[in-house]
């Protein structure tokens, strides 16, 4: 497998690609393509126009979760397809939670969700919409509603979602990722990890049951966490014994500093390109 990170926070030194508080990347396994998330504005296509990768060509897109900085280069996509493909034949099907559509704001009403309808996302793409794990080549899965099973992780609701016209606070069920199965072990493909990365790894573990992981790229959700949750997450990563870990998106430097404490921990920017066999 072989994955290019097409929009980060950070680009790599002397790579001149857009970044952007966002995430998006390129997956190649086998025949298979596949776009995970597409960032927040249309950087993700400038950018893979430069590293001369082909997002016409996917066959899959998967939607870590339905907030605007994973889903907001959507409307973009369209416009390129609409512009660069002859047929909606050759759109790619969308792989996502069921709440990933729904809308997404915060108190003052101010949108963080997926700014295009659904319905003209029905009219173009193939979508599965799906709590399930689905395994998108014999390597690669979709692992689906992560279960919560830590009292450390995914505690606090982050604004609101609309359910069948009744507002709730958000606990971002629609949170998941990816895990490809390597001759080494797993590597796990994260988003945002709002469902907890310690969470994510368990549920990857018993959907391919493999126990060993080897790197973990994406986004942990470890903005200003507290003592407690640093901890029991140093704590869980240590024993990993990860090959690497490529902590980038909503990860800070404070906890990237703890984290650099318990693995190998490696820079991750736009233009990066991952290896694995």
């Amino acid at each position: 497998m072989e994955l290019t990170v097409l929009v980060d926070n950070n680009t790599s030194i002397d790579k001149y690609f857009k970044g952007e508080a966002g995430l998006s990347y390129y997956i190649k396994e086998g025949d298979t393509k596949i776009l995970f998330d597409v960032g927040y504005s249309d950087i993700f296509i400038s950018n893979s126009h430069k590293m001369d990768l082909d997002i016409t060509d996917v066959d899959y897109l998967v939607l870590s979760h339905g907030h605007i900085d994973h889903t907001g280069g959507l409307d973009s996509l369209i416009k390129y397809y609409s512009e660069t493909l002859e047929s909606k034949d050759h759109y790619p099907k969308i792989i996502a939670h069921p709440d990933c559509f729904k809308r997404k704001y915060y108190k003052d009403n101010t949108s963080i969700g997926i700014n295009i309808s659904k319905s003209i996302l029905n009219d173009l793409f193939d979508i599965k919409e799906t709590k399930e794990s689905i395994w998108i080549t014999e390597k690669l899965v979709y692992l689906g509603e992560i279960k919560r099973i830590n009292d450390f992780e995914a505690q606090k609701p982050l604004g609101y979602i609309n359910k069948i016209d009744e507002d709730c606070r958000d606990y971002l069920l629609d949170d998941s990722a990816l895990a490809y199965i390597s001759k080494e072990g797993l590597v796990i493909i994260t988003g945002c990890s709002h469902s907890g990365i310690c969470n994510i790894v368990e549920q990857a573990k018993k959907i391919t049951n493999i126990d060993k992981v080897v790197d973990i790229i994406g986004g942990l959700h470890l903005r200003n966490p507290d003592n407690y949750k640093m901890e029991k997450t140093n704590q869980y990563i240590e024993q990993l014994n990860l090959k690497q870990l490529h902590a980038c998106h909503c990860t800070d430097l404070l906890s990237k500093t703890e984290l650099s404490k318990v693995a190998n921990l490696k820079e991750v920017g736009v233009g990066v390109k991952l290896s694995y066999k």
